[in-house]
């Protein structure tokens, strides 16, 4: 290989964008932001937030712009990293777009305010999507589903349910996340007992919460440890 191409015509001039798949637990329901958009293609259609990443900035940074830019939403406060590129040729139809998607999740996230080419943002529930019935502009149903499947893979290998929760939570909040993402009950027992049992999962705060009704809770806080040993696997801790 000399590094030149033999033939140019097979190579077409492309762009960059971001997306961005950005989850939190409201009511006790996973949600997924959404924006209409405000332009062709696609004019109308719930989609993704995100956009093309300008000259000077990183693909980071183009994220955190179109988030503020379309939501208002300071991604700064979320966990975000990148998913993986998409690049099918007939995936836009302006041209040959390669977007990079970006995952981000946070606490009970703020109600979204549509700015720039988004007509609205809102939350979608993530279950009722599930279903197709409402198809996403661009491919964005299978960055959607690609996303969903990530976080489900990572709940168990690393601690990223944390990232769901406030500073401080109960066990039994961070039982909830696991349900709400995983689609299943888990053993209060069990899971509280893998919990505490991982070393360096979530540390306790010496302090504690009074319910409404029942016992006083202990609060805990995310600990050192980022990959989970031994991991909480789906399934595992299911409840009869």
């Amino acid at each position: 290989m000399d590094g030149k191409l033999k033939d140019s015509a097979e190579v077409e001039a492309s762009w960059v964008t971001v997306d961005l798949a950005i989850f939190t637990i409201r009511e006790g329901r996973l949600m997924v932001l959404l924006v209409e958009r405000g332009r062709e293609p696609f004019l109308g259609r719930p989609a993704l937030p995100g956009g093309y990443v300008r000259k000077n900035e990183t693909l980071r940074e183009g994220a955190l712009r179109e988030l503020w830019e379309e939501a208002r939403i300071d991604g700064g406060r979320l966990h975000l990293e990148q998913l993986g590129a998409f690049g099918d040729p007939g995936r836009d139809p302006r041209g040959r777009v390669v977007t990079i998607a970006f995952l981000a999740l946070g606490p009970d996230l703020p109600v979204p305010v549509g700015g720039t080419d988004a007509r609205t943002a809102y939350w979608a529930s993530v279950s009722e999507l599930a279903d197709g019935a409402r198809e996403l502009a661009f491919d964005h149903s299978v960055i959607l589903a690609d996303a969903l499947e990530e976080i489900r893979r990572k709940l168990e290998y690393t601690a990223v349910a944390t990232a769901f929760c406030e500073e401080s939570f109960t066990l039994s909040e961070l039982r909830a996340v696991y349900e709400v993402i995983w689609g299943q009950c888990l053993d209060p027992s069990n899971f509280r007992r893998k919990v505490l049992n991982t070393a360096g999962f979530v540390q306790p705060t010496g302090e504690r919460r009074l319910p409404s009704v029942g016992r006083p809770a202990a609060l805990y806080r995310r600990g050192c440890a980022w990959l989970l040993s031994p991991p909480l696997l789906r399934g595992a801790g299911s409840a009869a």
